[in-house]
This record gives structure tokens, C-alpha cells and sequence, in this order.
């Protein structure tokens, strides 16, 4: 007898029930212990087994052993435990029934091991619905839907009985393609095959029709649904919430709610992602409430949406509070929490977090690196900045990409160093980016170097012949440098293209109803009040230095609103929650467009001045106004 391994010591002191068989028996022995260890989920050890009788020679396992050890290697997704297993199963010469041939594909289906699936399935001797369903249903989960739709076709010419089940696979490839008239044909079939009243594939057509830009037609399909489930529920509000009709989809979550249907994390993800777009915070607390009712308070997806929603709405502490009370958190809760610090000019915790996300030891990612580093670009974090993007290939073995390259040249504009900006742009591995031009054009904006600035903005100009931002900035440079030639050029460019930026619009929640305000808009029942406020506080403001900013187009603010400085949609919005809320109350805004450099300097004299808090979320990022500064440091 072998001396018992270490796993077969901890099998015996954790599992009585798992007792030690000799090895000499293993027909038997060997096979009763994997499928025990296999039943009680102790995949790592089924395969310990398996390995020591693999070490004994010619040992003969039955079907059910197979089926036990194709459970563990699917269980651990071990690319190494199929090839092994499947290798002993053809060089034992065991006959497969159909039951297991199909057991054999779906282990390297599920383990994302393809190219071996399809030598599999071609080489099976007879193949049924299931098998089909595993292959076909394989590539389309790893977004193979062109060969998916290649092998259905073949399915189809071989047996035209195609079920439910691959319907509503194939159904999910038309998603996938966003090609809604083969969609159209496969709901033709299923409704010809009699399966209009089927619960999967209502959903998946609800969520093609929707993916492929025809939420009417999605909505057609719930409403004709006998019986509308959670998923079909949530498939539909997640649709609305796709094309950005977010009241509609709010409005479907109560419907919901009415209608007495089992709520999932899934369906609070959802709708807390919608009030983040709404910027509401009311409705959000209310889907908070209701996550924790329905007892998912502690869902990693759901908290994770909830963590980014009270950052996106300037509450950075219920956000941290979140996050600590997550007894289990991933890569994307992270993320979403670093970045936000960085967001909020918080820089210092932002990269104190990530270096607790690396002790805790969950590895960083790519976005992981965007968040500290735009962090760092936000706070001005220079040196902290650099060593965290020398470290990425060294110590984890992430190669920066563009994207991580933009933050590095804002931190070099920040500073000034524009030469060294433009350098790290000609020398990076890869053609330079958008972002990478556009952060060079914001460092030249801010410290006035006109010439590189134009040559940025004529680098984005041709990269984005259709971008109205891009030729404003090339206007507001050739502007400020004394080029009026250049700059009516750039005018009649904007006039024949037709291009023509939308009024920016500021909201704000007073009360739990939001308010909506445009450049000079005088549609508000308080607009006598509004106004009588705005210049109140323009006086004001102006005993403490304030001057009305010259006229510069920014790349979010249209020329006719720049003839109304002081009655900018953020300036309206802010005295009408000035005259709406007590003293204490600090202000949350969300402004379409970029905030001008005028409502910029107005705003940190208002937070002085009224002692209040004044947080706007634009176009570009967070600005947390507080005696007298922006947490941007002056910089977006």
C-alpha cells in the first residue's frame, strides 16, 4: 500500500465519509472516492486522485467516473484537466454512448478550449439537439455568431427540427451582429414552429430587437409575453435604458414593482444605472432601499452599480461606505472607487486605495491604471503618476496603452512641460491617439502656447474632419495669436459644414423633482426670483475680484452664449438652489457641456461667498467648488 498523500490525510480528517481505499483495487476504490469528492464539490482533489491512478498504468475507469472527473475539469475550468481526462478516456478505448460524447464537448466547450471542441463534435457518430445546442451555443458565447450562424445552417439542411433552445441561441447571434433582419427570419420560424408563447426565446427577441435599435418592436414582444418573468422584466428595462429613453425604462421598473414580480440584483443594477444617467438622486435611494428589501445588499454587481452612481452623483462618502460593507469585492468595485477619488480631485486616496487593492492582492487591470493615473493628471500627482506607469510592465505586466499615455501628458502639461509632451507623444509605441492629441491641446489652451496648440488641433482637425470641438479650439487659438484670417476660415468651415453645437443645459434635484435650465432661460415659474438672485450674487462676487471673462469660445459653449455670461444655465441653476435650499444644504449640478472658464471663476467666489458647497458634474469631469477652489486645481 502507498503511503497516503498529504490530500488524502486532509480527505480523512474534513470528509468521514470519504475513507481511504487501497490502490490495489481501483476499479472500485479509486473510482468511489472521485465521484464522493466530485459530489461534494472537492474538484482539486478528484483530480489529486485521478492523477495517482494515471501514475498506476492500466487502470479501467466506468462512465460514471468519467462523468465525475468531466464535472471537476469544468468546475475548475482546467484546460490541463481536460486534455488529461480526454486523453485516458480514448487511449483506455472506452466506448462513448451519446450521453457522454456530449458530456466530452460541453468540458471543452465550457472551458473555452474551441478548436478541440469542434475535433470533438466533427468526430462524434451521431449528433442530437444537445450537441448542437453546446457547439453552436459555445461560439456564440465567445462571439464567434458568423461561424455559429455557418454551423446552424448545416444543422438545419441536416435536420430541419431545430428546438427552442437553439432558437433562442441563434437569436442572441443576430444580437451579437446587430442585424435585425435575421432576427426577423428566425422569429418568422419560431412563430411557425408554434413557440410564441416561449419564455426564453421572448426574452432573446426582446433583447435582439433591442440591441439591434427597435425598441417598439421589443416592446411588442413583452406585451404579447402570457407571462412576463423577471427576465423578460428586466430585458425590457434594460432596452429602454440602452437607447437612453431613461424615464420610460424607470417608469417599466415601477410598472414592475406594481405588478408584484420577483425583483432581481440584476433588476437594481440596471435601474441604479439609470438614475445615474438621471442624476436622480432620490429614485436611486429608493432602488438602494429596495436592494437591501429584497436581500441582495450584499451582490457584488448591484453594489458595484451603486458605488458608481453616488460617485457619478458627487457623493464620494455613501459611495466609500458601499464599498467597505462589500463582504466581497472584484477588480470592477475597485475601479469604480479609485476612479471616483480621482474624479473628485482626490488624488492622494485615490492612489492609497490602489496600493490596498494590490496588498489585498487583487491583481490591477488596465482600467485599474486609467483610474489611478487620471487620478494622479487630476490632483497633479507628477512623481506618483511616473511610478506608477513605469510599474505597469515591470512589477504587473500590463502594457500601457494609449489611453494610459494621455494621462501621462496631461501631467506633463499640467506642469508645463509641453516640449516634453509633444516629445512622449512622438515617441510612443503606437500612432498617436485622439486623447493623446487632445490632452496636449488642453496643456497649450491653459499655458497659452499657440503655435504646438495649433498644431494639435490641426493633427484632432483631421482625425475628426466632423467634430465641432476641434475647430472651436483651433478658433479660440488663432483667436488669442492675433490670426483673424485664419480664424474667419475656420468660421466659414464650421457655416458650410453646418455645424452647430447644442445649448448647454443644467440640471438640478430640489425636493426630489429636477429642474432644467438653459443660457438665459426664463421658463421657470421662479424666474422673476432666478434672476434677481444671479445679479445679487454677480455684485457680490465682483467685490471680491471678480471680472467678466473675455470673449472665448470653449469647445462646449456656443457663441450666442457667450453673450449672456451672467446668465449662464449653471449660474441660473445654482441661484435657484440657493433661493430653494437652507444654508447647510450643499448643491449638486450636472451640466451637459464643458463648464466655461467664466462660470469656473464665478463659482468658487459663490462657494466662498455663500459658504456652500457646490458640486458640478460636466462634460469633462467633477468639479467640487468649496472656499474659494475647484478640486480640479483649475485645469479640465
Amino acid at each position: 500500500m502507498l503511503k497516503p498523500s498529504k490530500n488524502e490525510k486532509k480527505i480523512i480528517s474534513e470528509e468521514p465519509l470519504l475513507e481511504v481505499t487501497p490502490i490495489g483495487d481501483p476499479s472500485s476504490g479509486i473510482s468511489a472516492q472521485i465521484e464522493k469528492l466530485v459530489f461534494h464539490k472537492r474538484y482539486h482533489e478528484a483530480l489529486d486522485f485521478f492523477e495517482l491512478l494515471e501514475c498506476e498504468g492500466e487502470c479501467q475507469l466506468d462512465s460514471s467516473t468519467y462523468d465525475a472527473l468531466i464535472t471537476a475539469c469544468i468546475g475548475l475550468r482546467s484546460i490541463r484537466g481536460v486534455k488529461r481526462v480526454h486523453n485516458h478516456m480514448v487511449s483506455s478505448g472506452l466506448e462513448l454512448d451519446q450521453y457522454l460524447w456530449n458530456r466530452v464537448l460541453s468540458m471543452h466547450v465550457k472551458c473555452r478550449m474551441m478548436l478541440d471542441a469542434r475535433v470533438v463534435f466533427d468526430d462524434m457518430p451521431e449528433r442530437n439537439s444537445v450537441s448542437w445546442n453546446t457547439m453552436i451555443g459555445g461560439l456564440v458565447d465567445l462571439g464567434d455568431f458568423v461561424e455559429a450562424f455557418r454551423l446552424f445552417f448545416v444543422m438545419w439542411e441536416e435536420n430541419s427540427a431545430a428546438d427552442s433552445r437553439i432558437f433562442a441561441t441563434m437569436i442572441r447571434a443576430c444580437s451579437g451582429l446587430e442585424v435585425i433582419s435575421l432576427g426577423q427570419q428566425l422569429h418568422c420560424c419560431a412563430l411557425k414552429m408554434g413557440e410564441r408563447d416561449n419564455r426564453f426565446i421572448s426574452c432573446a427577441l426582446i433583447d435582439m430587437y433591442s440591441k439591434c435599435g427597435s425598441i417598439e418592436d421589443a416592446q411588442l414582444v413583452f406585451n404579447k409575453m402570457p407571462e412576463k418573468t423577471t427576465v423578460g422584466w428586466n430585458t425590457i428595462i434594460a432596452g429602454y435604458a440602452l437607447h437612453g429613453y431613461s424615464e420610460e425604462a424607470l417608469c417599466m421598473y415601477y410598472e414592475m414593482r406594481d405588478a408584484g414580480v420577483k425583483m432581481d440584483h440584476f433588476t437594481f443594477s440596471i435601474i441604479i444605472r439609470v438614475c445615474t444617467r438621471l442624476a436622480s438622486l432620490e429614485h436611486a435611494k429608493q432602488a438602494h432601499a429596495g436592494l437591501v428589501r429584497h436581500g441582495f445588499g450584499l451582490d457584488i454587481v448591484a453594489n458595484t452599480a451603486l458605488v458608481d452612481f453616488y460617485i457619478k452623483w458627487g457623493r464620494i462618502e455613501d459611495a466609500r461606505n458601499v464599498f467597505e460593507r462589500m463582504p466581497q469585492k472584484n477588480v470592477i468595485s475597485w475601479n469604480a472607487l479609485i476612479g471616483g477619488y480621482g474624479n473628485h480631485g482626490r488624488g492622494i486616496e485615490a492612489v492609497e486605495l490602489f496600493e490596498r487593492m494590490v496588498r489585498e492582492g487583487m491583481m490591477p487591470n488596465h482600467v485599474t491604471f486609467l483610474a489611478v493615473l487620471s487620478a494622479c493628471r487630476y490632483s497633479g500627482l507628477s512623481d506618483c503618476g511616473w511610478e506608477i506607469f513605469e510599474s505597469m510592465s515591470r512589477e504587473f505586466k500590463v502594457k500601457p496603452r494609449a489611453m494610459h499615455y494621455a494621462c501621462m501628458i496631461e501631467l506633463l502639461g499640467r506642469e508645463g512641460l509641453l516640449d516634453e509632451a509633444f516629445a512622449l507623444i512622438r515617441d510612443a509605441p503606437f500612432r498617436p491617439t485622439i486623447n493623446m492629441w487632445a490632452a496636449l491641446l488642453t496643456a497649450c489652451r491653459v499655458h497659452k502656447n499657440f503655435e504646438l496648440g495649433k498644431f494639435a488641433a490641426e493633427k484632432l482637425y483631421g482625425m475628426e474632419p466632423e467634430k465641432l470641438s476641434n475647430y472651436v479650439m483651433l478658433l479660440n487659438i488663432y483667436n488669442s495669436s492675433g490670426k483673424q484670417d485664419e480664424a474667419a476660415a475656420v468660421v466659414q468651415t464650421l457655416k458650410r459644414k453646418g455645424l452647430r453645437i447644442k445649448p448647454a443645459c443644467t440640471w438640478i434635484e430640489i425636493k426630489k423633482q429636477p429642474h432644467a435650465f438653459l443660457s438665459g432661460d426664463k421658463c421657470h415659474v421662479q424666474t422673476k426670483e432666478i434672476y434677481q438672485k444671479v445679479d445679487e450674487l454677480m455684485l457680490e462676487v465682483s467685490k471680491h475680484g471678480y471680472v467678466m471673462g473675455r470673449k472665448t469660445l470653449l469647445p462646449d459653449v456656443d457663441e450666442p452664449e457667450q453673450r449672456l455670461p451672467h446668465y449662464h444655465s449653471e449660474k441660473l441653476a445654482i441661484s435657484f438652489g440657493l433661493i430653494s435650499t437652507s444654508s447647510s444644504t450643499s448643491l449638486q449640478l450636472v451640466q451637459s457641456h464643458r463648464i466655461c472658464d467664466d462660470c469656473h471663476n464665478a463659482i468658487k467666489l459663490i462657494a466662498m461667498i455663500t459658504k456652500r458647497e457646490i458640486v458640478v458634474r460636466d462634460a469633462s469631469r467633477f468639479h467640487r467648488f468649496k472656499n474659494g477652489t475647484c478640486s480640479c486645481g483649475d485645469y479640465w
